[in-house]
């Protein structure tokens, strides 16, 4: 038996019964956690879903499957509390959401004198997700270059526990009046991640500041149209997988998906990195357009679990 270990599906390609649950275990290593970026797609309704499964329970379909999942809709607009503490009911204890951050803040304000938009995101229900909330997502756009005062500035404003973002969110504006939400159950660390799409993040001082704030550069797979970063930056390690072929399109290949688990497993154990550390991996597909996302999870997740002994 290897550190892994998981209910497997009944093989290991596309032909995945999705009435089996991808849920990753605990082992004496890092914690791997596999699933997917959103969930509310038409095109999964009859295929990963069941026919007939009320939209409504559509993440709780995602929950007994997956340990994990991106919620996107953050990205968008800010997000109410009611909404956030409905998708913690609706998974098991143990599941975990990554958050997207508010692209006000990435792509507008694009990193530059963010602590009044910060305030907002974390009043406007984040906490409420409690032990739930998992890694928060940074997303840049191509045309964001490094730049290491605004990066470090950025960095030193996002809060590094629970108590702090709460802080923070208590200084909300007048336009989250009476749908905030401003308690804690416990104070636990925070963790983020950062996707830059710009070469230019590859700079050495980029990584510096990087591992400095404990923030993990996602490993992103984006059909070549954006670059790839390998560095492990922090004590977890973030990977989206956008697809391999064509951008949110594509399917991935057996021999692609036997790839990534030799990485991830690598990366799990301290053996795929260079300080011999192991991590938790945190991985979300995101080639949904044809609705492979679920289906390359779960395959994903099979062959992971399925570790040498």
């Amino acid at each position: 038996m290897g550190i892994y270990s998981l209910p497997r599906p009944h093989d290991s390609g596309k032909g995945l019964d999705p009435t089996e649950p991808a849920v990753t275990r605990k082992s004496g290593q890092g914690r791997v956690r596999i699933g997917v970026s959103g969930w509310r797609y038409a095109r999964w309704r009859g295929d990963f879903y069941p026919r007939g499964l009320p939209q409504r329970r559509e993440l709780e379909h995602i929950g007994s499957h997956f340990p994990t999942v991106e919620l996107n809709g953050s990205f968008y607009s800010l997000q109410r509390p009611e909404s956030y503490r409905r998708w913690a009911a609706s998974v098991p204890d143990d599941f975990v959401f990554a958050v997207k951050g508010s692209r006000y803040v990435s792509h507008m304000l694009r990193l530059r004198n963010v602590e009044q938009a910060l305030a907002n995101f974390f009043a406007s229900g984040v906490l409420a997700l409690g032990p739930r909330l998992g890694p928060i997502l940074w997303q840049l756009p191509a045309r964001q270059h490094f730049d290491a005062e605004i990066v470090e500035a950025f960095l030193d404003t996002l809060p590094q526990t629970a108590a702090e973002a709460l802080s923070l969110a208590r200084r909300h504006d007048e336009r989250l009046q009476d749908r905030t939400w401003l308690e804690i159950d416990a104070d636990r660390p925070l963790r983020y991640a950062l996707e830059p799409r710009s070469d230019s993040f590859a700079d050495p001082s980029s990584l510096g500041l990087l591992q400095e704030h404990g923030t993990s550069l996602v490993i992103a797979d984006t059909a070549g149209k954006w670059p790839r970063f390998d560095a492990l930056t922090a004590d977890f390690v973030y990977i989206r997988l956008h697809g391999a072929q064509m951008l949110y399109h594509s399917a991935y290949t057996e021999e692609e998906l036997q790839e990534w688990a030799r990485l991830i497993r690598g990366w799990a154990d301290g053996t795929g990195a260079d300080d011999g550390k192991p991590r938790d991996v945190f991985v979300y597909f995101d080639n949904d357009a044809r609705g492979h996302a679920p289906h390359d999870a779960l395959a994903l997740s099979a062959l992971v679990a399925d570790a040498p002994s």
